[in-house]
């Protein structure tokens, strides 16, 4: 992998600092996050013997159920920029003792992928960090078969994520907020807007492409309690970026507001907040 790439800063950010938090987290993220990517293994209808690229696999719990799902006539094959969540999805998977499933360290928008090696792309919240989306894409086709499926799951607009909005304007009590980022920018929301999501694959050349909603009620830190929800938004995401260089009084601050803020969504199952994501499909024509 080419670390002076075009996604260096995404490669340095994923291996020194958000990598080692979302292995500290794996758990925790993998119960708020796997309805999400339930749904979207749903939409790609892997089947026994088939060949599975998971995109951004992370610390693996996708990639594991995919192999479940292909069984020992299929394969899968995991890919992701962080060498430390790649180091715990390979222990995972030998610890479970599935097979058929391997790790690589690599980038979906400049690996070289050998032509017509998979018969489904798949992705849990692990496409929206490419600098070059439709270069990204295109070579994800280049690595399907003809007539080769695409099935991903991917936020939409930060106005229709509560998730993170309460946590941060609960955070911009006592933090200045930095700008919004510009639209398309890399990150958790870049492939947010409808239309634009839809043009970056026909230009990258797949057909078929369908967009559906998936609206959720989101459980922060995967756990109950307000004290899950608040460490899980301090260490992970946008807000936990905001209070990187806080004083100790300032994140005592947002600290207190952020249990301020999730108290009226606290119930038996956690802390819940609303969410919108897109299930996106595409075939790869042929």
């Amino acid at each position: 992998m080419d670390e002076d790439g075009p996604n260096a800063e995404q490669i340095e950010y994923w291996n020194e600092k958000a990598g080692p938090k979302w292995v500290a987290f794996q758990r925790q993220l993998d119960a708020s996050m796997r309805p999400y990517g339930d749904a979207a293994i749903e939409r790609g209808r892997p089947e026994p013997g088939e060949r599975v690229l998971d995109v951004g696999c992370g610390c693996g719990d996708a990639a594991l159920q995919l192999a479940e799902r292909v069984g020992g006539g299929g394969s899968v094959t995991g890919i992701d920029i962080s060498n430390v969540m790649l180091e715990l999805a390979a222990r995972r998977a030998r610890e479970a003792g599935v097979r058929g499933v391997s790790f690589e360290n690599a980038d979906a928008q400049t690996h070289s992928f050998a032509p017509a090696s998979f018969d489904l792309v798949y992705s849990r919240f692990g496409v929206m960090f490419f600098s070059d989306p439709v270069a990204a894409f295109a070579n994800l086709a280049s690595a399907l078969a003809p007539g080769g499926r695409l099935a991903f799951v991917c936020w939409q607009e930060l106005s229709k994520n509560p998730w993170t909005l309460v946590p941060m304007a609960a955070a911009g009590k006592h933090l200045e907020l930095p700008p919004p980022p510009g639209p398309g920018t890399p990150g958790p929301f870049a492939l947010g807007a409808a239309a634009r999501l839809r043009g970056i694959l026909e230009r990258a050349g797949f057909d078929k492409v369908g967009l559906e909603s998936f609206e959720y009620a989101f459980r922060l830190g995967g756990e109950a309690g307000l004290d899950a929800a608040v460490d899980f938004v301090t260490q992970i995401g946008p807000t936990a970026r905001l209070l990187g260089d806080a004083s100790a009084d300032a994140r005592a601050r947002v600290i207190e507001a952020l249990r301020d803020a999730f108290a009226p969504y606290l119930t038996d199952d956690g802390v819940r907040l609303g969410s919108a994501a897109w299930l996106v499909t595409a075939r790869k024509p042929g």
